[in-house]
């Protein structure tokens, strides 16, 4: 298994949805200037790399993850030559940028998916999983059908204007369906290659993979068909361009990493399978102060001790983040000094970290706002950046933003934050610092996770080249004790109330302290 490219180790995560973060032509839609025009902003937090979602020609049914042109930027967000020259800046200033790459589907709109819907045979007949009879439709999956030439239902992944590519089959059941090594397939393997590699050769650092465990229909419980379809594309891709990097959405990290991925993202989703959800969502979140925590707390660090050791030892991560566009915001369920609980042990432990945009300003899900691009729920996490309170926030001079920015921008934005030396922003900036001094706090450091009689407080130790850090943190309305490796242990950082005798370490409500030994 090929280790992981070396700029990982430090990369620190902005994800930035394009759309609602920064306008530079009025027309109320964000654009990959403004994304330029923020750089510094970013890189002042902390931050050395950026997530973007997609940015691809697109009808928007599903807010760009329906595809026209794999190879187009959107005319909204600006032009191709915008985003080589958005690679470029961030290289400049020693940033990495990812985009979002979506293998599974294609808008409806897409060329291959017209030229797969006629009736005459041709090279795109098989780019996508049909079926042989209209009124056939496929046993388990999500199909279509009716609005064609073509005799056939044809599958869709997500929503119904989402048609899916064809990657094979693990399992043949139905005489339509096709194993992964058959033309139809490979076809669309050899051209989804080659959409990554296009926008590697124009400067872009790696991808962040949508949906990336459900390539091949019929799979194994393991993923194994997908696993060797994700092969094929990442081998090539790396092969090329050694430092690229490949962050899947599995919620799987075995399976991500078996499959060739440098980083699996886990996303805060009741399904996840390793239960990350709990830690800031749902009634008992662990990093609520006065809630007991989840029962699912100590199982899920006992798991993610055994994750972070095979990843250190085929060089491969999992992603911890504070969420991203398809989920509550951080502070929907936890306060904001709970959230600074959660910061601190989201850039103390192991793992490649992402924040969601205005994650660092602690701006708020809203509840009930109409849904927009396929966004229903999901709506109220992808309101614009809030960058100072005037009438749209700073994100446009438009008097109609295309999202409607969050009522409460005149309490939550960037420059309050900025005259603020306690806010959120600041706290997140000077982490991100602190967490640059010290080798034992890089992505790929050992991590161990100190065994307690009861949930909380969370006790970790990370070492990495001789340095050795113990990370104690509080996340409760109860004092704690937490018994010191060595009586001589350096407070070098704390927030909250703490007292330190001998090597006993006693822990206030809502409090932390990193000791050095």
């Amino acid at each position: 298994m090929i280790q992981s490219p070396e700029w990982l180790k430090k990369a620190l995560f902005y994800e930035i949805y394009p759309q609602s973060f920064y306008d530079t032509n009025g027309d109320g839609i964000g654009d990959l200037n403004g994304v330029i025009a923020k750089l510094d902003y970013i890189k002042g937090l902390g931050f050395n790399a950026i997530w973007l979602n997609p940015i691809y020609d697109s009808p928007f049914y599903d807010a760009g993850y329906d595809v026209r042109d794999f190879k187009k930027v959107a005319p909204r967000y600006g032009t191709n030559e915008d985003a080589y020259r958005l690679f470029e800046e961030a290289h400049k200033r020693g940033m990495h940028v990812i985009l979002d790459f979506v293998p599974g589907h294609t808008s409806i709109d897409h060329p291959w998916f017209k030229k797969s819907c006629l009736p005459e045979k041709n090279e795109y007949t098989d780019r996508y999983v049909w079926t042989n009879d209209v009124g056939q439709f496929p046993k388990g999956y999500r199909s279509i059908n009716g609005f064609y030439d073509r005799n056939g239902s044809v599958m869709t992944n997500f929503f119904s204007i989402q048609p899916a590519l064809n990657y094979g089959f693990y399992k043949k059941e139905e005489n339509y369906q096709q194993t992964s090594d058959e033309p139809g397939p490979q076809s669309t393997i050899h051209d989804m290659t080659d959409v990554l590699r296009f926008w590697m050769s124009h400067g872009a650092d790696g991808f962040r993979c949508d949906m990336a465990d459900s390539l091949v229909k019929n799979d194994t419980p393991d993923h194994q068909g997908t696993a060797k379809v994700w092969h094929q594309m990442i081998d090539a891709i790396k092969g090329e361009f050694p430092e690229a990097v490949f962050v899947s959405e599995w919620n799987s990290p075995y399976e991500s990493w078996n499959s060739g991925f440098d980083v699996d993202f886990l996303l805060f989703q009741e399904w996840v399978k390793d239960g990350n959800f709990m830690l800031i969502h749902g009634d008992h979140p662990y990093f609520s102060f006065a809630k007991p925590a989840s029962l699912f707390a100590k199982p899920y660090f006992h798991n993610l001790q055994a994750m972070a050791k095979e990843g250190e030892k085929i060089g491969h991560y999992y992603a911890p983040i504070t969420g991203n566009h398809d989920v509550p915001r951080v502070s929907h369920d936890i306060n904001e000094e709970e959230v600074k609980l959660y910061m601190a042990y989201l850039y103390t432990s192991r793992g490649v970290p992402f924040l969601y945009y205005g994650d660092e300003i602690g701006m708020t899900y809203w509840e009930g706002l109409p849904s927009k691009e396929g966004a229903y729920a999901r709506a109220g996490s992808r309101t614009p950046m809030q960058w100072d309170s005037s009438a749209q926030a700073g994100f446009t001079t438009s008097d109609s933003p295309y999202f409607p920015v969050n009522p409460n921008k005149d309490a939550i934005n960037v420059a309050s934050e900025e005259l603020d030396p306690h806010s959120l922003l600041h706290y997140v900036r000077d982490l991100l610092s602190f967490r640059k001094e010290h080798v034992a706090l890089d992505n790929d450091a050992n991590i161990t996770f100190i065994a307690q009689l009861h949930a909380k407080p969370l006790v970790y130790q990370r070492e990495k080249d001789g340095e050795k850090l113990l990370i104690a943190i509080n996340p409760s309305n109860k004092e704690a004790k937490v018994e010191i490796p060595e009586k001589d242990a350096k407070v070098i950082r704390s927030y909250g109330e703490y007292a330190k005798e001998k090597r006993t370490l006693t822990l206030k409500e809502g409090s932390y302290v990193i000791l050095q030994y």
